[in-house]
């Protein structure tokens, strides 16, 4: 499996972005999905996932209520529509996948096999 994440760039804080995972190498639409995002430094720090059907879906505390995660139907493209974007936002966004094991959403970066190579997002006041 081999996942892409585009989308990122430079906004101004209280703008949006809408940050695309592309998957290939297999049909994946059995694999739980997720993002997660580093800053220089720093551990990896759980975004969002949706499961592999995207009918569950969970959200780390900084950011709920402002991302939403979703996934196409053929479970080829996952997004992170993110709004409301803060300068702590910034950081360097992953995508991650897995065969779900266990019916819960993994939140750490254990729980994830497959991962891209990240896309910056740079928030500015």
């Amino acid at each position: 499996v081999q996942l892409e994440e585009s989308g990122g760039g430079l906004v101004q804080a209280g703008g949006s972005l809408k940050l695309t995972c592309a998957a290939s190498g297999r049909p994946y639409s059995n694999l739980n999905m997720a993002w997660f995002r580093q800053v220089p430094g720093k551990e990896r720090e759980f975004v969002a996932a949706i499961s592999w059907s995207g009918g569950v879906t969970a959200y780390g505390d900084p950011v709920k209520d402002r991302l939403t995660v979703s996934r196409d139907t053929d479970g080829n493209t996952m997004w992170l529509q993110m709004n409301d974007l803060k300068p702590e936002d910034t950081a360097v966004y992953f995508c991650a996948a897995v065969d779900p094991i266990v019916a819960t959403l993994g939140r750490s970066p254990h729980d994830y096999d497959y991962w891209g190579q990240g896309t910056r997002v740079t928030v500015s006041l």
